[in-house]
């Protein structure tokens, strides 16, 4: 049985998502957490593919979704920060 390393991982990962994941990601690591109105803004996606890449990237582990009041508040975990630096070196 052959594995693959995180690094291949993480690239197969990159080539599966969305071209807005990586936007997302740069944004939350650049402002930080913000909710989904402000991380629309920032990362230039709409609202509507949003959703669903924030869910994709929360299912990953890669963005930690909390809530605050009626607001969905999105941050990058250690696993995203990690992941989106390795796709930067790797492309």
């Amino acid at each position: 049985m052959t594995g693959i390393s995180l690094v291949e991982y993480f690239q197969k990962v990159s080539e599966r998502l969305p071209t807005e994941a990586e936007r997302v990601l740069l944004a939350l690591m650049e402002q930080g957490s913000m909710n989904k109105e402000e991380l629309s803004l920032t990362a230039k996606v709409k609202r509507a593919v949003l959703d669903h890449v924030v869910m994709q990237l929360y299912a990953l582990g890669l963005v930690d979704v909390s809530t605050e009041g009626k607001s969905k508040i999105c941050s990058v975990t250690k696993l995203g920060g990690d992941f989106l630096t390795l796709i930067k070196k790797a492309s």
